[in-house]
């Protein structure tokens, strides 16, 4: 301690060591000393020292602090310091006077230098991944802020060593469930860095369940109205799902589309939004639309989409478009949202038809967006946000391309004029003086028409009136009569804008529709123009636009169905080649392909500009000029003839395309035939299984009846024939048969039930032996059990009298049982002998009444027998109850008498005992008599001769 004391600065009276010997001497101590307070401490001072002296430190002191992490580890005090230096200096994050004092890109080098060659051995990033593991806060937490200070400097390489090490990205995502939100926060920080640009670690990452996580500590915090927390988790999810196809299929299935609903209920009171809430709403709009990405797969993004729709999702985002209070930024981004959430999906795309704002009168969503689009006080970035919304309400969408082109055409316009319709919006931003709103309603106008010739059709039919007393014009002749004018009306903003836009419109009008081009050949200043100003030599804004006219033109020569004489594809092209020169065209034609800005607009759908200047083309119009510039191209070379076979081979593919339509049509009615006749097939099949089932039912009962009625026939055939024995024959038709049968059972049942009682009764018998044998044996033990004896032999006979009869009533029904049984057998001989004689009394069959009463009435008597059968078998079971309790009682009374007999054999046991004491006093008071010279014999044998007597009486009573 004295000497950390002189290191430190203590007082000391000799010259005071430079910063970097005092680091020298604190490695040595770290190297060298044995104790471990005094490596602590020296550890400790290197820490302080080394935000000051941060190239000392890391030169001569890294290798001593890696080797304290591999050898101290029980200490966790020492660990948390080395941890902490090595975290100072390796990371960049420094304080305020350094940033002054040093440069930023020296500390970069430095910070980065110092992590290549800690991360030199990989050992070194696996033992620092081990100590994330430990709990204790001190070691944890340091080892946290390293490994993202590595990340930072290194991110590639450590990446791949952590992603190499055993569950090296599971240690690391223990740390969301970390309980201690320091670590928790700064674990999210940690994976932002660590999933940056590396799909292999973001899907194990969000296998990990990351995504629960994450969504738990966002609901947590509050959702939108969460802290820094929350922006730093969904910089993570960002992280993991953008780019990402495999994680976004696994957050759409695992249901978490719906976990995001939450975040936008944003409440009726919108003042008062903090910078921290529109951060995070602006990161959470962001999210979505990594989702439904343009760039995504397009299966992957409907599901998402469709998904989004089901959950309320949309509707979510709805209500915060047409809500009022949302700040601008956090309004554009939800438009833009919005706008990707229901591109290309039908289902979105109608319900965003019907969505209304909540004015007085309701206002469609889509009309009041246009308002807000044509509206040059609007934010730019705002009306750009509004036309991707359009584009995508538009996007493969028929039915929605209609309902805007018909609030256009004259049947529908409203004539009260009390609401404002998007076609009249669209007009009036197209000829309004802001360039700007001459580009949007240009381009909007044009994704109206967009791969929809019906509709281009329809709106050559539109008229406008342009003042009072002039005749109405068709939209396509005022578009062209605007850019004719050019420079000659005062516009606000780029008048290039204007003629851009409305090129890119009559480009997109004209191609592939050959009506729309003879509506536009028909005015015949519009070709002299066009030529006019493809000839000229402009500066180079407006070689943007000669390279648009030569497109138009080239348009109107490939797509010319040369119904106007005047107009014919060959005389366009002298004219070009006249007026203009191929090559000059052909060059100015490249010029649309190579300027700057068509690059631009070509990379995504979204049309971002830094600058309204810099607003010029449209992302779906520079696909057309890649479609067009090459066939135009070929065009103008050909020659007359070539024209001729094109428009031949034009005409058989036409053709040929109606007889393929023609077939498919016929081919989509025989579908739906076929379809009809299907169903058709499938219900006849199901009429036929039900009937052939009734048919199958019927038979089987025909089959039935017919069996019945041959058995009747054989049976009256021979009622006919032996008319005396009645008594031994009965009616076979359906019923009685089943009589029969039930009296077979019946008989079956009575014997099994006869047999039971027979078991019963020997059972009894063998019961009331046994009771008989033992009373005889305990008949001979003394007399006081003589009256028992004679009660027990009067129930054993009134017993055995009641079996007597049981017996004689079992016999009686045996022999009945025994007579329905010879009466069966009789039956069953009858109707195995009635086979030979079927249908000879077939007449007699019918006439015999009086047949049919006999049988009847025998089967009334089988009935009335079975049922006193049934009675008899009721009463049997009674009597057999009664017997049970009486072997019940008798087995008592056993029981009673047992015990008495036991006593009795105690009492002559004592009796007999007492009978040998005084044989033993009589005999010796004899000896004594005998010796006094009494003379005893004659007495003796006196009582010898009665004692006789009365054991022979004795004898004969208990004989009897």
């Amino acid at each position: 301690m004295n000497f950390l004391r002189g290191v430190m600065g203590g007082p000391s009276a000799g010259p005071q060591p430079s910063g970097a010997e005092t680091i020298q001497k604190l490695c040595d101590r770290v190297a060298s000393s044995t104790l471990l307070d005094d490596r602590r401490d020296a550890v400790r001072a290197l820490k302080s020292l080394s935000k000051k002296y941060r190239l000392e430190v890391g030169i001569q002191a890294m290798e001593h602090l890696i080797h304290v992490l591999q050898t101290d580890r029980s200490d966790s005090e020492i660990i948390g310091y080395a941890l902490d230096t090595l975290y100072n200096v390796i990371s960049n994050d420094l304080e305020e006077e350094e940033q002054e004092e040093n440069l930023p890109k020296q500390v970069d080098d430095l910070g980065s230098q110092f992590t290549e060659i800690f991360i030199k051995q990989q050992e070194n990033v696996t033992l620092l991944l081990t100590l994330v593991e430990e709990f204790d806060f001190h070691v944890r937490w340091p080892g946290v802020k390293l490994l993202t200070s590595l990340l930072k400097q290194q991110g590639p390489q450590v990446q791949q060593i952590i992603l190499v090490s055993p569950m090296g990205v599971s240690r690391l995502m223990d740390l969301l469930a970390d309980s201690r939100e320091v670590i928790r926060n700064d674990g999210v920080l940690l994976l932002q860095q660590l999933t940056k640009s590396n799909a292999a670690i973001q899907k194990i990452v969000a296998f990990e369940n990351a995504f629960e996580r994450l969504l738990d500590i966002i609901t947590e915090e509050g959702n939108s109205d969460g802290g820094i927390v929350v922006e730093d988790c969904l910089l993570l999810l960002q992280n993991l799902l953008k780019n990402n196809n495999s994680n976004q299929n696994f957050f759409k299935e695992g249901s978490y589309i719906q976990r995001m609903k939450p975040w936008f209920e944003v409440g009726d009171d919108n003042c008062g939004w903090s910078a921290q809430k529109v951060t995070n709403l602006h990161l959470m709009l962001q999210l979505v639309r990594v989702l439904v990405s343009p760039t995504n797969p397009p299966g992957a993004t409907s599901s998402c989409q469709k998904a989004m729709f089901q959950c309320g999702l949309l509707q979510q985002l709805c209500t915060i478009l047409m809500a009022t209070g949302v700040p601008a930024d956090i309004l554009t981004e939800t438009i833009n949202t919005v706008s990707e959430v229901i591109r290309g999906c039908q289902i979105n795309q109608d319900y965003f038809a019907s969505v209304n704002a909540p004015s007085n009168p309701p206002r469609p969503a889509i009309v009041v967006l246009l308002m807000s689009m044509v509206n040059e006080r609007q934010p730019f970035v705002l009306r750009c946000a509004v036309l991707y919304c359009f584009q995508c309400f538009l996007y493969k969408n028929q039915k929605g391309q209609g309902e805007i082109v018909s609030t256009l055409l004259p049947s529908t316009i409203d004539a009260t004029g009390n609401s404002v319709s998007a076609g009249q919006l669209l007009c009036g931003g197209l000829f309004s003086t802001d360039s700007l709103s001459n580009w949007y309603a240009a381009v909007a106008l044009a994704h109206a028409l967009q791969e929809n010739a019906t509709l281009k059709e329809q709106l050559l039919r539109v008229q406008l009136a342009t003042s009072i007393g002039n005749p109405p014009v068709s939209l396509l002749q005022q578009c062209t009569n605007i850019l004719s004018q050019g420079d000659k009306i005062d516009r606000r903003g780029s008048k290039v804008q204007t003629r851009v836009g409305l090129l890119m419109l009559l480009c997109t009008w004209l191609s592939n529709c050959s009506i729309a081009v003879t509506h536009f050949l028909h005015n015949p200043a519009n070709i002299p123009f066009l030529t006019g100003q493809i000839a000229e030599n402009l500066g180079e804004e407006e070689q943007l636009v000669q390279g648009l006219c030569a497109l138009l033109l080239g348009i109107s020569i490939y797509y010319n169905d040369n119904s106007l004489e005047n107009y014919r594809k060959e005389k366009l092209k002298q004219l070009i080649e006249k007026r203009i020169g191929r090559e000059n065209f052909i060059e100015k034609l490249g010029f649309i392909s190579k300027h700057e800005l068509h690059s631009r607009a070509a990379q995504k759908p979204q049309p971002s500009f830094s600058s309204p200047d810099h607003v010029m083309f449209d992302h779906e119009f520079t696909k057309l000029v890649k479609e067009l510039e090459g066939v135009i191209s070929k065009a103008i070379y050909k020659s007359s003839e070539e024209d001729k076979k094109e428009e031949e081979v034009k005409k058989t593919l036409e053709q040929h395309d109606n007889i393929v339509t023609h077939y498919k049509k016929v081919i989509r009615e025989q579908d739906q035939e076929l379809e009809e006749l299907k169903q058709q097939v499938n219900t006849l099949r199901s009429q036929n299984e039900q009937l052939q089932a009734t048919v199958t039912q019927q038979v089987s009962q025909i089959q039935q009846h017919k069996d019945q009625y041959n058995l009747l026939k054989v049976q009256l055939g021979k009622d006919a024939q032996h008319h005396n024995s009645h008594g031994e024959t009965f009616q076979v038709n359906g019923i009685q048969l089943e009589e029969v049968s039930k009296l077979k059972e019946e008989l079956e049942e009575w014997k099994n039930k006869y047999e039971l009682l027979q078991g019963q009764l020997r059972e009894k018998d063998s019961v009331i032996e046994k009771l008989k044998s033992s009373q005889l044996e305990m008949g001979t033990t003394e007399q006081s059990s003589q009256t028992s004896k004679s009660g027990s032999l009067e129930l054993s006979n009134e017993l055995q009298k009641e079996l007597e009869t049981l017996r004689s009533r079992i016999q009686l029904q045996s022999t009945e049982i025994s007579k329905l049984q010879t009466e069966n057998q009789k039956l069953q001989l009858m109707n195995t002998a009635a086979d030979p004689v079927l249908g000879e009394s077939g007449a007699t069959a019918a006439r015999n009444p009086e047949v049919e009463g006999r049988l009847l009435q025998e089967v009334k008597e089988l009935k009335s027998e079975v049922k006193a059968l049934s009675e008899e078998k009721a009463s049997l079971k009674q009597y057999l109850d009664s017997s049970n309790s009486t072997v019940a009682i008798l087995q008592d009374q056993k029981s009673k008498l047992q015990q008495e007999v036991a006593e009795s054999k105690k009492e002559q046991d004592d009796l007999l005992v007492l009978l040998a004491d005084q044989d033993q006093k009589l005999s010796a008071l004899k000896n004594k008599l005998k010796e006094l010279g009494e003379p005893v014999e004659d007495e003796d044998d006196i009582e010898s001769g009665d004692q006789g007597d009365d054991d022979e009486d004795g004898e004969d009573e208990e004989q009897d």
